[in-house]
């Protein structure tokens, strides 16, 4: 059974040598992330060398996707290196305080503006949320605050506002230097980090094809704002991630799973594309098995449909790099297997097709549903048809047949898209469905006898220029 959702796996010291990219690859491993908030520019463009070197040496095609650290708030740093915060005790934070000034008393913040954003009466939460202060009084950039549940907190830990209303900017300049890197290093996703408004993603976006690049936009959710904004942001991204650390802490564990079902509902009847992130596997950052708590989480997302899951720490740093992803695609086979398909179209948004490709690729995808088809056959130039396909809930693989690369890493993130490379042959056209059927045959993607539905355009070459649909019985050249 082919796995229909897709697995993205960071990439860090745990998972940067070739051998272990390489099984990696073998593995499942679908697309690739290189986390910009760790590591230099050089070792990222060495990550990067070496993971599509890989992917060659496998006969795979793996997508790359680059995301910007953003503008997470973090304290400063300690006199000794972190402190131990008592329940009841009181503390300060202070963005004027020296870098290395931290005290058991009070440590300085990264946000020069942070004190305009609180008020007496607002929660602070510390390391994940682990930390939780009380706002008592704001006296100039001081924040005088009263600890409610203590801890260890030490160097540079992430700060939160419970219930959101932090001002700081989307894009910092660290992440603009890091657009430039993004386009130079060909990257397929440009995930940006705690998104308010789509006016964010328009930006990077803007920034992102100055520099050259010419990949997807992927709006991270993690803010409350965000949530608040969802409809603008999917309206402007071309992928949702579903971020759960930092937006947990914001708005609370017990509405999180509530709130990730929604965005991967609204995500998809957008006809956009949805990965659902953090903490998915942490456990085998030590283990070799996941618990059963992790298992029941990721299978319960392939279930809501998402496009893809993703590995954080547990491929970059942890022992067990290419164990988190047999285990993760298991589990998706495992949840797919018992989840019982939609056989007819998704109710759609509008009432009118606004492209004759995507009505093609809604016709293609209610036929198959409806016929005994084998295959979907989409020769595509820019992915998406193929993409509008996998919005539609089937067991059926969809090829996505292309002569360009950029085009097969883009598509390695749609749920149920596979890839293939293929020129058409445009001085024979009669003796291209024999061809593609010889390709898949050879592969094992299909049998002879097969019935497979076929999406093209007339004009090859021409993005979005897919307007016929056909249905022929797989055949073995003579």
């Amino acid at each position: 059974m082919l796995r229909r959702t897709k697995i993205v796996a960071t990439l860090g010291p745990a998972s940067e040598r070739p051998k272990t990219l390489r099984k990696m690859i073998d593995s499942g491993l679908d697309v690739a992330r290189l986390n910009f908030s760790h590591g230099s520019a050089d070792e990222h463009r060495e990550r990067a060398r070496r993971l599509r070197t890989a992917a060659r040496d496998c006969g795979r095609d793996v997508g790359l996707l680059g995301d910007l650290q953003g503008p997470k708030i973090r304290v400063m740093r300690f006199k000794k290196g972190s402190t131990t915060l008592k329940s009841g005790a009181s503390f300060f934070l202070d963005s004027t305080l020296g870098l290395t000034d931290g005290t058991k008393k009070g440590v300085g913040v990264a946000l020069e503006t942070l004190h305009e954003d609180v008020s007496a009466g607002d929660t602070l939460l510390l390391n994940d949320g682990l930390i939780s202060l009380q706002v008592d009084r704001v006296e100039g950039t001081r924040i005088h605050t009263t600890v409610v549940d203590g801890g260890i907190l030490s160097d540079h830990k992430g700060i939160n506002l419970k219930g959101g209303g932090l001002s700081a900017p989307a894009l910092t300049d660290v992440d603009r230097e890091n657009i430039k890197l993004a386009a130079e290093l060909k990257i397929d996703f440009l995930a940006v980090s705690f998104v308010r408004t789509g006016e964010d993603i328009m930006e990077a976006r803007r920034l992102f094809e100055a520099a050259g690049g010419n990949g997807q936009i992927v709006a991270k959710i993690e803010r409350t704002e965000a949530v608040a904004n969802i409809d603008s942001i999917i309206d402007a991204a071309d992928v949702i991630m579903v971020a759960r650390g930092d937006l947990g802490v914001e708005m609370g564990y017990a509405g999180l799973t509530g709130i990730q079902k929604k965005l991967i509902r609204k995500t998809r009847k957008a006809h956009k594309i949805v990965i659902t992130a953090t903490q998915m596997m942490e456990s085998m950052i030590d283990n070799p098995i996941p618990t059963r708590a992790e298992v029941s989480d990721v299978a319960n997302a392939v279930i809501d449909g998402t496009d893809a899951v993703m590995l954080s720490g547990e491929t970059a740093v942890g022992n067990h790099p290419n164990k988190a992803i047999i285990a993760m695609a298991e589990v998706c086979v495992g949840a797919e297997k018992f989840n019982i398909p939609y056989t007819s179209t998704a109710r759609r948004g509008k009432d009118e097709f606004g492209r004759v490709d995507e009505a093609i690729a809604m016709a293609a995808m209610y036929t198959a549903n409806h016929l005994s088809v084998k295959a979907i056959i989409a020769l595509t130039e820019s992915g998406s048809t193929p993409r509008w396909m996998s919005r539609v809930r089937s067991d059926i693989p969809i090829y996505a047949l292309t002569p360009h690369e950029a085009t097969s890493r883009r598509v390695t993130m749609y749920r149920g898209v596979y890839p293939v490379k293929f020129e058409i042959d445009t001085s024979n056209p009669r003796s291209v469905y024999q061809a593609i059927f010889t390709k898949l045959l050879e592969s094992g993607h299909v049998k002879a006898g097969d019935l497979a539905i076929f999406t093209k355009g007339d004009l090859d070459g021409v993005t979005g220029s897919t307007n016929a649909m056909k249905i022929l019985p797989v055949t073995k050249a003579e």
